[in-house]
């Protein structure tokens, strides 16, 4: 294998030593939640829960004989996070995320203010807050964290080295990066952290965002019109 995760919906080869990646778009703004699922092991992984997005994992699961493990977020805004309640309280998921989004994860309701009023917001509690550096193991594969804040305080990537992938939450996008118009959101410091977190990664590496298609490193370095390399 080439050492690069694909998405199972492309009809491209799925996976890479046994993992399979599911991109599910889903919520009212169609933010992508990315399934990782090993059915030789029988466990998954979901990486952000954006709302409804419990319809579309099920069913892989049971496709697969999977069993949920772990939630991870990228980021605590309401988008990426409004399915997690559900997908905890149906799998028993434990729950991941940065300490810097505490607030917005687990008191929801401060973000009410900047909703429309159809949007309900659920807490959900977190089991472990990780940190910068820190190595995460999943699926047989070591997964780096790495913390990327402008966008908001704890926006985090989860950076998968043997896949050459790395899961960016609303950092950065194919040709765009994060809002920062956004309360606790920074401009300079969302660039600084491009610079530092990203953009230090290979080339090659794909980059999958919280919304829109995937692009490189690379790509972006290069044609990115806000932060080039």
């Amino acid at each position: 294998m080439t050492g690069r995760f694909h998405d199972c919906t492309t009809g491209k080869s799925p996976w890479i030593d046994g993992v399979n990646l599911h991109v599910l778009p889903a919520g009212p703004i169609q933010t992508n939640a990315y399934l990782l699922t090993a059915p030789e092991r029988g466990e998954a992984f979901l990486i952000d829960a954006p709302g409804d997005v419990w319809a579309d994992v099920a069913p892989i699961l049971a496709r697969e004989k999977c069993k949920l493990a772990e939630l991870w977020l990228t980021h605590g805004h309401w988008d990426h996070t409004q399915g997690g309640a559900e997908v905890v309280r149906e799998s028993g998921a434990k729950v991941r995320a940065h300490r810097d989004d505490r607030v917005l994860i687990e008191t929801p309701e401060v973000m009410s203010a900047f909703l429309d009023r159809g949007i309900s917001l659920e807490p959900i509690k977190v089991d472990h807050w990780i940190a910068q550096g820190e190595r995460l193991a999943a699926l047989g594969l070591t997964v780096e964290v790495r913390h990327v804040p402008g966008h908001c305080p704890g926006n985090v990537l989860f950076y998968f080295e043997k896949a050459g992938a790395a899961f960016v939450g609303d950092a950065l996008f194919n040709g765009s990066i994060g809002r920062t118009d956004l309360p606790l959101g920074n401009h300079a410091q969302l660039e600084a952290s491009i610079r530092a977190q990203i953009y230090s990664l290979p080339p090659a590496t794909t980059v999958y965002p919280g919304h829109g298609e995937p692009t490189t490193v690379g790509q972006e370095m290069t044609h990115n019109p806000y932060v080039r390399g």
